[in-house]
């Protein structure tokens, strides 16, 4: 009799190991190739491939360079992470992949890498969401993994999650991690992570531009400048409490660089960096912060690549502390894209029991945060 699980085309999870199944998990939204395996909430394997110097000489991600990137690295991933964490493929409970939101062409080669495996080892497939990912990175354990911010051990339900990357800038309310996030708000323009990469180019600063405008910004004066917050008037804060907009703010960085280079004088571009980052970190807090304060939630989460940004991680640790709110955030290394954290999705998806997903599922660029697997 065939173990294949009713609608799935594809085998149930096992529990070989009780309630700690051994998923790997692929993630390809954009430009890292990210590899991760896990047992329950135990970190076994973390490999990643990154594509960045590619996209470096083009001042941006492109997606067929990201597609094809994923292409050549896949494989070599996945033998470096089953070798990382000491396992067979054939040792594996289930498979879990990021199915959206992100670059459809990248999606694509990691949603068809996790079908073949899924096919070829029987092994149940679980379809999960990049940004819920980013929530359950907080999940995982191991020797030296300890948090960037916060207490060691779990954090508690609901929390407020803000999730801030290059391609986006997430406002969410989590109370279950399988079966109940809601999206609060997110930017309406440019995410946070794409306006640093322009404000670098204005600044004459290399690709990609969180890192480069953070180490500039560490010799300037925050306060030099009065740069925007964006959606934070009264009149917008009406409408879009929690939304964020980064455009206008690149604009008007624009126009008082062009405004000070007709002096003829040397540009500070330290102070500049400096006044961008705090207009930046302040909008992103200010309003996470009323989101835990409106719904009665002392947690916040944060995740995404941009709090690696230093002054980020400072200000949100003055801030909620001030606010009476306990902040947490991953490690550094989950907070990137990997495929740690989409694995740890899927373990717990198992672990409450959800059936895998079939194999009709596709690449889904915008798929809405709600959906945390599709089945």
């Amino acid at each position: 009799m065939s173990n294949t699980a009713p609608g799935t085309g594809i085998a149930p999870a096992g529990r070989s190991h009780g309630t700690e199944p051994l998923v790997l998990g692929i993630e390809t939204s954009c430009d890292e190739t990210g590899v991760g395996i896990v047992r329950g909430r135990t970190l076994l394997a973390n490999a990643i491939a990154s594509s960045m110097d590619e996209h470096a000489r083009f001042g941006g991600v492109v997606p067929e360079v990201a597609a094809r990137a994923h292409l050549e690295a896949m494989t070599p991933t996945i033998e470096r992470a089953l070798a990382e964490a000491g396992v067979r493929l054939e040792e594996l409970d289930a498979i879990a992949v990021t199915s959206g939101p992100g670059l459809a062409g990248a999606l694509m080669v990691g949603v068809s890498a996790a079908k073949a495996l899924a096919i070829a080892l029987d092994k149940p497939l679980y379809a999960v969401n990049h940004l819920v990912g980013h929530v359950g990175a907080d999940l995982l354990q191991g020797e030296g993994l300890r948090p960037a911010v916060g207490p060691v051990g779990e954090f508690e339900l609901p929390t407020v999650a803000l999730l801030v990357s290059g391609g986006h800038t997430s406002l969410l309310l989590v109370r279950d991690l399988v079966s109940d996030v809601e999206l609060l708000g997110e930017t309406i323009d440019d995410a946070a992570g794409e306006a640093f990469d322009k404000v670098a180019r204005l600044l004459g600063l290399p690709y990609p531009g969180g890192p480069h405008i953070d180490r500039v910004a560490a010799e300037g004066d925050p306060a030099a400048i009065r740069f925007p917050r964006g959606l934070s008037l009264p009149k917008d804060m009406a409408r879009h409490r929690y939304d964020f907009s980064f455009s206008g703010l690149k604009t008007s960085v624009a126009r008082w660089v062009e405004k000070h280079e007709a002096t003829g004088e040397p540009l500070p571009i330290a102070d500049v960096a400096a006044s961008f980052r705090e207009a930046v970190a302040d909008v992103l807090l200010t309003k996470a912060l009323a989101a835990c304060q409106d719904l009665g939630v002392p947690r916040l989460l944060l995740g995404g690549g941009v709090v690696a940004n230093a002054r980020i991680r400072e200000l949100a640790a003055q801030r909620a502390e001030a606010a009476g709110v306990t902040l947490r955030v991953p490690p550094l290394a989950l907070c990137t894209d990997n495929g740690a954290m989409i694995a740890s999705l899927g373990a717990q998806l198992v672990a409450a029991g959800h059936a895998p997903s079939t194999l009709h599922f596709g690449a889904d660029s915008t798929l809405p945060v709600q959906q945390i697997q599709v089945t």
